[in-house]
């Protein structure tokens, strides 16, 4: 139920996000969510792409310092408090959220939340029981 998320550190200059999707675009890798969190100096590009191993490949090849975490896609409803009910699950049982990220799937009415937690297979286990959809890296990447 995990999928690898591809983080890359960038140096906040003009170009260098241009660079990373050129690289991707080139290689045929489609971009499926992503999220940029920065200062001043220097930003984290955090993504979801349907060939993961490809574009972490392709990136360090370009010199770009690059990592893979595994996270989880979960379905929300897109109205107002869809959210807390996933939240109130993993607050619940004591689970903290690192991050999250979310986006709106293109086909359908809900909401699309990629969460970073500290204790992935606990989540994954109460998302089940409370029937949280989950979705799998094939899910995503067919978005």
């Amino acid at each position: 139920m995990e999928v690898r998320q591809i983080s890359v550190f960038l140096e906040n200059k003009i170009g260098r996000l241009a660079e990373i999707t050129q690289v991707l675009g080139n290689k045929g890798i489609n971009i499926r969510a992503l999220a940029i969190a920065d200062t001043t100096e220097f930003g984290i590009l955090r993504m979801i792409v349907d060939k993961p191993e490809k574009a972490y490949e392709a990136l360090e090849e370009r010199g770009f310092t690059v990592s893979q975490t595994e996270v989880i896609v979960v379905e929300v409803e897109d109205k107002p408090g869809g959210l807390a009910g996933v939240m109130a699950i993993l607050g619940k049982a004591g689970i903290n959220v690192e991050y999250l990220y979310a986006f709106v799937a293109p086909k359908g009415s809900n909401a699309l939340v990629v969460l970073k937690i500290e204790k992935l297979k606990d989540a994954v286990g109460l998302f089940q029981a409370q029937e949280v959809k989950i979705l799998s890296s094939k899910d995503v990447g067919r978005l």
